[in-house]
C-alpha cells in the first residue's frame, strides 16, 4: 500500500519497519513508491538509518535488514579464495549454489583501501539469474577485476558436505586457489 508523502523521520520510521518486516530484499524503487518520494531521498533515508546503527546492508537483490535475517545465524562459513575470469563469474556462482550453498559476499584486496567487501547474497539458480542480469543491465565491472580475478567468498551452508562437496567442485573448474598456486 502507498503511503502519503511523509516528512522525514516518521519517514525513515515507516521505511524501517518495513525492512524489519520483510522476508526479502526491497528494492530502492519500491521503497520510493512505498514513500512517494524519489530513489534519491530512500538512498539518503538508508543513509541516515546506517548511521544510526541499522544493519541495513545493500544487495545486488535490494536493502536487507540483516537482524531479522536469522540466514547468517544458523549458518556453517566458509571463506575461500578463487581466481578466475569475469566470464566465469555465473558459473562459479552456479556451482556454489547448486550444493544448496549461499555465495554472502566477495572481497578483495586493494592496494589503497585494503580489503574490499560487496554483498552478493545469493542461494539459487534465480538469484544468480537476477545478479548477472543486474552487472551486465549496469554495465557493471566486478570486483574481482581489480585484483586480475583473484577474490575470496563468503560461503554459507547448513552441512559442512555441501560446503565440502561446493569447493570440490569449485577445484574440479579451476576457480579455487589452493596453497601451491601461491
Amino acid at each position: 500500500m502507498k503511503s502519503e508523502k511523509l516528512l522525514g523521520e516518521e519517514r525513515r520510521n515507516l521505511l524501517l519497519d518495513k525492512l524489519i518486516n520483510s522476508t526479502k530484499p526491497i528494492t530502492g524503487g519500491e521503497l520510493a513508491q512505498f514513500a512517494n518520494v524519489s530513489r534519491q531521498v530512500i538512498v539518503q533515508d538508508i543513509s541516515l538509518l546506517k548511521a544510526k546503527n541499522h544493519p541495513i546492508i545493500a544487495t545486488s537483490q535490494g536493502y536487507v535488514y540483516l537482524e531479522k535475517n536469522q540466514h547468517d545465524k544458523q549458518m556453517l562459513e566458509r571463506l575461500i579464495a578463487c581466481k578466475h575470469n569475469p566470464e566465469d563469474t555465473k558459473e562459479e556462482l552456479t556451482i556454489a549454489v547448486d550444493h544448496g550453498v549461499f555465495v554472502k559476499d566477495v572481497i578483495v584486496e586493494h592496494p589503497v583501501y585494503g580489503d574490499l567487501t560487496a554483498s552478493i547474497r545469493v542461494g539459487n539458480r534465480n538469484e544468480v539469474e537476477e545478479f548477472m542480469k543486474k552487472i551486465n543491465e549496469n554495465k557493471a565491472s566486478y570486483l574481482s577485476q581489480l585484483t586480475e580475478g583473484l577474490h575470496l567468498h563468503t560461503l554459507q551452508a547448513d552441512s559442512i558436505e555441501k560446503l565440502n562437496r561446493a569447493c570440490q567442485d569449485l577445484e574440479k573448474a579451476g576457480y579455487l586457489v589452493k596453497e601451491e598456486d601461491s
